[in-house]
């Protein structure tokens, strides 16, 4: 077994973003439901994260989504995110949103709007040049509804264009994170399906050009935990948007549907060196009847959570039982970490940093929850609309 000294120095070392748009309203295509006290500015979304961060500690950073986080000057909006402790992530294009992509954007068979999408592609570039932001995080709905629809193999020779333009732009010392999604919005062909397609087009751009894993975009029982192994191996592995589903892309708290494919997919990041390496562990969540901050707190304490009983599997043993041919001796090797209940150890690492043991009593306890109901009212709160 791991020795809890060195898993309690580990876990001092994790770092979890949380995404702007989770602190706003947000809901299912028949309903957003609004509460009280939610962000009406980006800057008021990142005094929200900083509560997150003051409580867990290992929520230093936050994702921008564009157009939905634009502002005027976004180096102004780096120095406000410094001012309270937290530094600027990822930044998240959309090109969902307009009317000119329901055929598509990147893909579309128009020239001018496949031009349209690829120009807020590149916008999002200068912004993260202006935040110091290093990942560029593209997901794409782009797709087709029905068999003849479009041409299947035109629209990954435009997807590769737009990809290999967006690629040619980025810094030195910035990258590309593609996400997969399954379906939806599109039903019969996605242009994004699969990791197997994101993992491609990256191959063919270069080092630069990682693959995105939300757990939410996978077919029922896909094994999310071989794709990240496998990713991991290649050194193609760019980050996680961590959520749960029960369905489909339910984007709920992490770790609330199946804490045990977390684990499950924490050791194999622990496994693979992923957990010292540049992986990016980022939630993408929409927290539509619960309250947001406390949300955004438990989750990032589920992927502690997880991240701790990952640690601690005894590899040596595990190691024993399968060159052995113990089926069952490794399986229980996997078990007994899961099955260890982390959460002292977790309140001593946190003791330890200064922090609270309990973030969500401290949270509760701080009275930011009934200030910012108070504070903020007027004005057109943050979300999307359904």
């Amino acid at each position: 077994m791991t020795a809890p000294s060195a898993v309690k120095a580990a876990l001092t070392t994790q770092s979890i973003e949380t995404p702007s748009w989770a602190y706003g309203n947000s809901g299912t295509r028949f309903k957003v439901f609004a509460q009280q006290g939610v962000p009406r500015t980006p800057q008021e979304k990142l005094q929200d994260a900083a509560q997150v961060h003051r409580y867990t500690g290992v929520a230093p950073t936050v994702a921008l989504h564009i157009p939905w986080d634009t502002v005027d000057d976004y180096a102004d909006l780096a120095a406000y995110a410094g001012d309270l402790g937290l530094r600027l992530g990822a930044i998240n294009a959309n090109v969902f949103q307009d009317d000119d992509y329901k055929l598509g954007s990147v893909t579309h068979p128009d020239a001018a709007v496949r031009r349209k999408a690829l120009d807020h592609l590149l916008t999002c570039v200068d912004i993260m040049d202006a935040t110091g932001s290093r990942d560029l995080k593209l997901w794409f709905s782009d797709g087709t509804n029905y068999p003849g629809q479009d041409d299947i193999r035109a629209r990954q020779d435009r997807l590769a264009e737009a990809l290999a333009a967006v690629y040619e732009r980025l810094g030195e010392d910035q990258r590309m994170l593609l996400e997969y999604k399954l379906f939806e919005p599109a039903f019969y062909t996605t242009d994004v399906p699969d990791w197997g397609t994101a993992y491609a087009h990256c191959l063919k751009l270069g080092e630069k050009a990682q693959v995105v894993v939300d757990t939410g975009h996978h077919a029922p029982g896909t094994n999310i935990e071989f794709i990240v192994a496998l990713l991991l191996r290649e050194g193609r592995l760019g980050g996680f948007d961590f959520n749960s589903r029960f369905y489909a892309d339910d984007d709920l708290m992490v770790g609330a549907a199946d804490p045990f494919q977390l684990f499950r997919i924490m050791y194999e990041v622990v496994r693979g060196g992923g957990f010292t390496s540049e992986v990016a562990f980022m939630l993408d969540q929409c927290h539509n009847i619960e309250p947001k901050i406390p949300a955004i707190i438990r989750s990032v304490m589920n992927v502690q959570e997880a991240t701790a009983k990952a640690l601690l599997v005894d590899l040596d043993a595990l190691a024993a039982a399968q060159s052995a041919g113990d089926v069952l001796g490794a399986n229980a090797v996997l078990m007994d970490a899961f099955n260890t209940d982390v959460r002292p150890l977790l309140a001593e690492v946190r003791q330890e940093a200064g922090l609270d043991a309990d973030p969500m009593g401290a949270y509760a306890r701080s009275g930011w929850a009934e200030r910012i109901v108070t504070d903020r009212q007027g004005g057109q709160q943050a979300g999307w609309g359904a």
